[in-house]
């Protein structure tokens, strides 16, 4: 009986999971729909409410959105509109820091994260996974001497959120694995690996 239960769950719980996540996805999404005129809501058109239309619209609407910023209209229109969000205090900051990490991240030839490295954390005698991202400038002209990266560490099972530190170069160990593996270890704990996920490109 245990065996069969086990089995059951393994079937379950990660469809389950998925299922959950996608409901909650589309529920959010559906919520775009509130932003169009009473009389125009699928809900109000229809007489019935028919989950995932929310995706549909917003879909449409980031489509539209970027052949419109392609053009030189849109372009000019979007650096009038990012123009006014810097001149109102306190949006700008949390904008202009929303703006550089989504640049970095969603860019077609943006590089985030560039290798998948070892750093020595929480204390010397432990090491957790880490992606190399860039160092400012003016930090390189402050730790003169000996090359220095910048690291995230991300937290388990939530990736998104993390340490940013620098460290010595020559204290990091370079991983031969995709930033793809990496993060499935990160949030599976562990649990989940690639075949020679743990091949390192240099020794300790």
């Amino acid at each position: 009986m245990k065996k069969y239960l086990l089995t059951g769950l393994l079937v379950w719980v990660p469809l389950g999971i998925t299922l959950w996540v996608l409901n909650l996805i589309i529920g959010i999404l559906d919520q775009t729909l509130t932003l169009l005129p009473a009389h125009w809501q699928p809900d109000w058109l229809l007489g019935i409410h028919i989950p995932g239309l929310g995706v549909i619209l917003t879909a449409v609407v980031v489509l539209t959105t970027g052949l419109l910023v392609r053009n030189v209209f849109g372009q000019q229109l979007l650096i009038y509109w990012e123009g006014l969000l810097r001149r109102i205090p306190f949006v700008n900051a949390i904008y202009n820091s929303v703006k550089q990490v989504s640049d970095t991240l969603l860019s077609e030839n943006g590089n985030a994260f560039g290798k998948v490295l070892l750093v020595r954390y929480p204390h010397p005698d432990a090491w957790s996974l880490a992606f190399q991202t860039t160092v400012p400038g003016e930090v390189t002209r402050m730790l003169h001497g000996e090359e220095y990266v910048g690291v995230f560490v991300p937290t388990t099972p939530s990736p998104v959120n993390g340490f940013y530190f620098y460290v010595k170069k020559s204290e990091t160990v370079e991983l031969d694995i995709s930033v793809d593996a990496a993060f499935k270890a990160i949030i599976s704990m562990g649990v989940v690996t690639t075949p020679d996920a743990a091949h390192l490109s240099k020794p300790l």
